[in-house]
Order: structure tokens, then sequence, then C-alpha cells
């Protein structure tokens, strides 16, 4: 059976609703490969040298079939990391994998300087990742705000949940009109839109998303994006898998490529968009 990483607990529904409030971000570029595991610093806490994801040698499937093969991969700090590949590639394995929602059956993966492998799906939300799937999954016959509250099932800091709520609502000003909505009956960008505020009501060091423009119209697939750099700017770092893979490399820091669940390439977006074999296979050109 799947772990499902969110519940509800009593006292959700009972908090307050917040005014909307903006975000600035930044865009600086690392290389995840160039960043070391350093040691803890003298006050017991990790370098910010140190990538906040790392996985080595990680091999996971279903049952007797396995999808990935020895997948290495580093996320740092505050960046954007993307994923593409063909379907079948093994990208929503992987994060379903990170999400401790499939068992890893070799290799290991850090995250923040702790060993996580084969942590359960809500010790792993504990520790600060949170997941966004592939076809959004809000819960019919909640409202939008309802929703949103679910990704913040296990905080009990009252006053960060109200100031998460402001981000959410300024980065989606239409979630803060339709929140009292059935959340099933808005649009499916906007579906997408509450499907990302609630990772972020989780309050995430990673946020983790399938699938972001999926089914979408080019302009609002765009803005998706671009709520992507505001993510950023608060600090937290985003794993994408995105089927379109121009945009995934202009708003990502960093790239991997996944072939038959292996990582066939990887480097700086801005040069894997360069590459013939990348331009070739997923643009056409």
């Amino acid at each position: 059976m799947i772990q499902v990483p969110w519940a509800i607990p009593a006292d959700l529904f009972c908090r307050t609703k917040v005014e909307s409030t903006s975000a600035a971000c930044s865009h600086d570029r690392l290389d995840p490969q160039a960043a070391g595991r350093a040691a803890p610093d003298a006050d017991g806490s990790r370098s910010m040298d140190e990538p906040l994801l790392r996985v080595r040698g990680l091999e996971a499937g279903y049952g007797d079939v396995q999808v990935l093969w020895g997948i290495d991969l580093d996320v740092p700090r505050n960046t954007i990391v993307s994923i593409v590949g063909s379907n079948g590639a093994g990208k929503t394995t992987l994060l379903l994998t990170l999400s401790g929602m499939v068992r890893v059956t070799r290799g290991s993966w850090e995250f923040d300087g702790k060993d996580l492998t084969g942590r359960s799906a809500s010790e792993i939300v504990k520790e600060g990742v949170s997941h966004v799937p592939e076809g959004r999954r809000l819960f019919k016959a909640l409202s939008v705000r309802d929703n949103l509250l679910l990704g913040a099932y296990h905080r009990h800091d009252r006053p960060g949940i109200l100031h998460d709520f402001d981000f959410v609502y300024s980065i989606f000003p239409i979630l803060k009109e339709r929140s009292t909505q059935d959340a099933s009956t808005l649009s499916g960008g906007e579906q997408q839109m509450c499907a990302i505020g609630r990772g972020i009501m989780a309050r995430p060091k990673l946020l983790i998303i399938d699938e972001l423009s999926l089914g979408l119209a080019p302009a609002v697939a765009e803005a998706l994006a671009e709520s992507l750099l505001k993510i950023r700017a608060q600090n937290m770092s985003v794993l994408l898998v995105e089927q379109d893979v121009a945009t995934a490399f202009e708003i990502s820091d960093y790239g991997y490529v996944l072939d038959s669940g292996r990582v066939s390439l990887h480097g700086p977006s801005r040069e894997l968009l360069e590459k013939s074999a990348v331009r070739d296979a997923y643009l056409g050109m």
C-alpha cells in the first residue's frame, strides 16, 4: 500500500485566514556536482556548501521490476534542479522514492546531512521534503483553503502557518478569491496552484514537483514557472520534473536527463540546452 504523506488533524480547520503579502526573488546558478560533503560546523550545523539533497547509487522499482539504476543526483540549497526524460524514464519513480512511497533497493540518499534512506513518507515530510504529485490529487468536497491547510497537518506554529498562507496567496491571488470554493471545481491551472500551495504549507526545505505544466495552457504554465522563482527566494529548493524541456532548463539552475532509469546527462541547465543530444531528442531542433 502506498503511504500518503498527509492527514487531517482535528484543529486545522479552525485557524484564521490572513491577507496577502509579496515576495522577491534572486537567481544565482550553482553546480550541484561541485558541492562536496562538508563536515558539521563547530555548532553542529551543516555547511551551506553541502548539497541539501544528495543521492548516491539509488536503485528502486516495483516488485521484481527495477526502474532506477544507480542514480546520482545533488540539489544544492536555494536552487531549482530539473529532471527531464521520455515517458517511462523513471522520473516519477525517482520522486516517489525520495518521498518514501517507493522502497529503495540499493544505494542511499541524504537530506540536510541526514540519511533518510528507508524512512517513511510522514518522517520525510517532517524532515522538510514536500511532494506535489502528478495529477494534483486535491481532496474533493474540501475547499481550497482546507486543501491548503492539509499541507500543514504536522505543524503547530500558528504564526508560521498564517505567514505561509500570506505567501501562497501572494503568488497565487486567485486562490484567495476561490478560498471557500470546492477545490475540485477549479480549473486545471488553479488546481495546480492549489497543489503547489499545499506543498508550500508544509514549510519544506525541498519542494518536489512532478509535471508542473502537464495539460495546461501555455500562459498558465508560464505563470507557474515564474512562481518557482518566488518560491526559491523563500529559502526553498525545488526539484522539478517537467515535460516542457525548454521551460524546465530555462527556469532551473541545474538539470538532469534520465534515460531508462539512468542519468544520461547532467550539467548547468543553460549548457544542457545547447547540447545537440538534448536539442535533437527533446526540442526537435
